[in-house]
């Protein structure tokens, strides 16, 4: 009865998460002209319908075994955050002087975990794929950050208690207060109003400024802890800001994002690589995003690791030599298509099919989409629980040819660890406009090509007659149009009408005579261009934090018994050696074997402590190590010792010196447990253990 009951509550979950994924895919349809507001209206209304049932079947279960759900992600979460923050995996900074939202600190297994995931993302991507790794400094002038659109876009709407002045983010605000109104049994809302309350939560985040000003109004929304009013919504720059230099003229701020750098690099990256086309560069550093109001730990901070790689292509090849390594991998892929049709379901798809079948823009995109699936089942995430989701139509930037985030299901629900985006030629080609330093590669042509161009050719004299100092920007801004430009201002220049040309906010009328204008056909040998780049963007602490949630569990029958399951190359620390008693003899050469480890690049711990030997393997078991060598009596006389691994906790014995051998083998995959368990004699589990 009782697997019954929460097969029927799993189930009840899932029809609410594929009704929610029904809302959205009909909001975007709504949007597009495509569906009516009604079907829209009722769709949310089923999506209340069962997530009360959902409820229903939760608390039969909990009322039939008087606990918690095993699916409750509240309380896994809170044992979770237990184990993380006690064994120090990480904690919030500052914690002495009350700690600072949005901030933490890595502890010694934190520290060395998040290190091993890195070096494991430097090594696939980095060395495999030959990419040019760089450094950039953390603090960017604000010129950059306007060409890249940072300064007036990377924003989001904030409201103030009007009393104390304290900062909230509006959203937040008002999702929190619809989520307490529809949960209030004591003061039910009426079937209308729980249809509206419902069908706006579902649109906060589309709100705009007046929008969310007068939801926040109608609903009657206060400040959270002073129950104060607020002010009307205001956008918010996410950014930190700073200044530069000790007379504090220059602007600038911390980084949002690392891959600015790689873009103001472009040149030289491409003078360093000969002038060839593909290549990608890296960078792995810390963004800073201001958050207004930061929440589910390691997930929304305001200071992160980014690993992020911008991969340079010709617009007009964007195949990629080593897609047959990957086209074979079928990961679960969200498409528009699947999104948008009845199942609201990922399936699995070859990447090689799907990029046949135009789902996927093209080769180098899908390339890079089954190389995040590699290493983020490397480093400990359960492939059942990764999907990639393409990005709805109005979800994408104008300029963006495809964009797919690498979603990883958590407490949380569907988090986006990951960013694959086809940008094409846009950010090369704000960093030229601003700069005016040409960011383009040149292609050879096999054989000469006679090509029509387009010759734009202000007439300085008379420019500089007119407009004295500005003529020289005039001039510029005249060769950089557009050729749709270009051509409207000659045909109205054959027609004898001056043309409007904006320059840096000032508008100047251009008369026939001042430009010459006309396309012409040349032989080339080769052309000049803008290059595209796909740019897959990693959140370090996003993927972390989801590795922890992936290989937590209990021990079956003794929910205190804790494991982290992570692979050994993520695991903080390799192997423990225990010395079975406090005895010199024994410790001794656990410190002998320690050393040994060590010189095999081991990360290892010793245990002298007093406890029992099952203890304190469950001690190991709760950091992730992976492998325990126990040192015992009979070390002494034959010179084996106990090698136990951590999920089966079967134990094998091992000749001392082949143990570091084996252990770096283990760790670095070259041999399995089984063949390690092949090879050498069974050792009997401990009793305490069992």
């Amino acid at each position: 009865m009782t697997a019954d009951l929460e097969k029927a509550y799993l189930d009840a979950q899932e029809a609410v998460t594929k009704q929610g994924d029904t809302v959205r895919s009909l909001k975007a349809s709504l949007k597009d002209g495509k569906v009516q507001k009604e079907a829209v209206d009722e769709a949310i209304e089923q999506l209340k319908n069962l997530k009360i049932d959902m409820e229903k079947k939760q608390k039969a279960y909990e009322d039939v075994t008087g606990k918690t759900a095993s699916a409750n992600k509240e309380a896994f979460r809170a044992n979770l955050l237990n184990a993380l923050e006690r064994r120090l995996f990480f904690i919030p900074s500052f914690k002495i002087y009350g700690s600072v939202a949005g901030f933490y600190d890595y502890g010694p297994p934190g520290c060395a975990i998040k290190q091993n995931v890195t070096q494991t993302w430097r090594k696939h991507f980095i060395l495999e794929e030959n990419m040019l790794e760089i450094e950039c400094p953390a603090v960017t002038p604000e010129v950059v950050l306007k060409a890249s659109g940072h300064v007036d876009r990377f924003t989001d709407f904030m409201v103030t208690d009007v009393k104390t002045g304290d900062c909230h983010r509006a959203d937040h605000l008002l999702e929190g207060h619809l989520e307490a109104l529809l949960e209030d049994r004591k003061h039910p809302l009426t079937a209308e109003q729980t249809r509206e309350a419902r069908e706006l939560l579902a649109g906060v985040g589309e709100l705009k400024a007046a929008e969310l000003g007068a939801a926040l109004k109608k609903y009657g929304v206060k400040a959270p802890d002073t129950k104060n009013d607020i002010s009307d919504p205001f956008p918010f720059n996410l950014m930190f800001k700073t200044s530069i230099g000790p007379r504090g003229d220059l602007v600038g701020y911390l980084r949002p994002e690392t891959a600015q750098g790689i873009f103001v690099n472009f040149r030289d990256l491409l003078y360093y690589n000969g002038n060839k086309l593909p290549f990608a560069a890296a960078q792995i550093g810390n963004s800073y995003r201001n958050e207004i109001s930061p929440r589910a730990g390691l997930l929304r901070v305001r200071e992160f690791t980014q690993a992020e790689i911008e991969h340079f292509v010709n617009p007009s090849d964007k195949s990629h030599p080593k897609f047959k390594n990957v086209a074979g991998l079928d990961p679960l892929l969200y498409s528009r298509a699947l999104q948008m049709g009845e199942e609201k379901k990922a399936q699995r798809m070859k990447l090689g099919e799907a990029v046949a079948q135009g789902i996927i823009a093209n080769e180098t995109l899908a390339y890079f989409i089954g190389r995040t699936y590699l290493f983020c089942t490397t480093v400990g995430l359960n492939p059942d629980r990764i999907r990639f989701r393409q990005h709805l139509q109005h979800e994408m930037a104008h300029y963006a040819e495809d964009c797919w985030d690498c979603e990883v299901e958590c407490s949380y629900g569907w988090v986006e660890c990951v960013g694959l985006a086809d940008r094409s030629a846009y950010d090369l080609r704000a960093h030229t406009l601003m700069s005016k330093v040409e960011l383009t590669a040149f292609e050879t042509f096999s054989e000469p090509r006679m090509v029509e161009e387009l010759s734009i050719v202000p007439n300085k004299k008379e420019l500089g007659k007119l407009f004295k100092r500005e003529a020289k920007a005039i001039g510029d801004a005249l060769e950089a149009m557009c050729e749709g430009d270009a051509m409207s201002m000659k045909a109205k220049h054959e027609a004898g009408e001056e043309v409007a040309l904006k320059v840096e906010g000032h508008v100047y009328q251009i008369q026939p005579g001042q430009v010459e204008i006309k396309k012409q056909t040349v032989k080339k040998t080769g052309r000049s261009f803008t290059p595209g780049v796909i740019e897959p963007s990693f959140g370090i602490g996003r993927i972390l934090y989801c590795v922890f949630e992936h290989c937590f569990y209990a021990r079956e029958g003794d929910d205190k018994r804790t494991v982290f399951a992570f692979p050994p190359s993520t695991s903080p620390i390799k192997c423990t050696v225990f010395p079975l008693l406090q005895r010199a003899e024994l410790n001794q050469r656990a410190e002998t074997m320690s050393e040994a480890l060590t010189r095999a690049g081991l990360s290892n711990t010793i245990d002298v402590t007093g406890t029992t030997i099952g203890r304190r393997y469950a001690r190991t078991d709760e950091v992730g190590v992976p492998f325990a060598i126990t040192i015992d009596y009979q070390t002494v006389e034959d010179s084996t010792a106990t090698l136990r691994e951590r999920d089966s906790t079967a134990q094998v014995r091992v000749p001392v010196a082949e143990l570091a051998q084996v252990v770096r083998q283990l760790v670095d995959s070259d041999v399995s447990w089984a063949d390690v368990a092949a090879k050498y004699p069974a050792q009997a589990v401990a009793a305490d253990e069992e």
